[in-house]
């Protein structure tokens, strides 16, 4: 009889200490906790995926303008004062930036729905009248391109470099970018996108983010990036146009 008592206890004992282990013994469980620990998880895996997932392959028709203004703090509201004249032609802007050197020399990156639509309106009287009524002096310099990679990643710098130059062959070259992604990276530059004008792959457009200017400053003269663009098939040298980004559009 002690023995069979003596194992009640036991198993008695053995299952106060399992529930209270699990907080089943007489301890009310903290459901907000759990809830704010959930969601906080949630968020923590949301913001990790939009952190990565910040590239974009898949191509992307835009409209390239690079023209100089006599003022730019009286173009810029001519500028948005015609946006309804864009959107009509299904054109979005996307990103405007000012010359390093000359700060009334503008970059304005469009995004375009239809190219041809784009290419009509690039040529329409009334545009020119537009530009000339906000301050534009001389022809402006425009270019169609399809961007085939873009980066949306925030960046604290808020200079670019705009190059342009021409290669053999797209494939070759671009195999031989991507290789060249840790050199980038080591001289202070960040690609933000690239790709090439609409009717022809073999003029390339390629804009990237200046991190680090002594650095970038010294790749760009580097036997190392001769090398890469040598291997990369590009003809020429290239031209390169610094600017720094001062409005952006959603």
């Amino acid at each position: 009889m002690n023995h069979l008592r003596f194992a009640y206890v036991l198993v008695y004992a053995t299952v106060m200490i399992f529930l209270t282990a699990c907080g089943g013994g007489g301890r009310e469980k903290n459901t907000a906790d759990t809830t704010l620990t959930d969601t906080d998880t949630a968020a923590s895996s949301v913001s990790a995926t939009t952190e990565t997932n910040t590239t974009i392959t898949t191509p992307q028709n835009m409209m390239l303008v690079r023209h100089k203004v006599a003022n730019f703090s009286k173009w810029l509201p001519s500028y948005d004062e015609h946006d309804s004249m864009r959107l009509a032609n299904q054109i979005h802007s996307y990103v405007i930036g000012r010359g390093v050197k000359d700060s009334n020399m503008v970059v304005v990156a469009l995004k375009t729905d239809d190219p041809d639509k784009a290419k009509t309106f690039g040529k329409d009287p009334s545009l020119r009248k537009a530009m000339q009524k906000g301050g534009v002096t001389g022809a402006p310099d425009i270019t169609y391109v399809t961007m085939t990679y873009q980066d949306t990643v925030m960046l604290q710098s808020d200079v670019r470099s705009w190059t342009t130059f021409t290669v053999k062959d797209w494939d070759t070259w671009q195999k031989t970018f991507e290789a060249g992604k840790q050199d980038r990276i080591d001289n202070g530059l960040a690609v933000r996108a690239y790709g090439h004008e609409a009717d022809d792959n073999k003029k390339v457009v390629v804009v990237v983010a200046v991190l680090d200017s002594a650095k970038a400053a010294a790749f760009w003269k580097s036997d190392m990036l001769k090398q890469r663009m040598a291997e990369g098939g590009v003809v020429g040298n290239p031209e390169r146009f610094l600017f720094r980004v001062v409005k952006r559009y959603k």
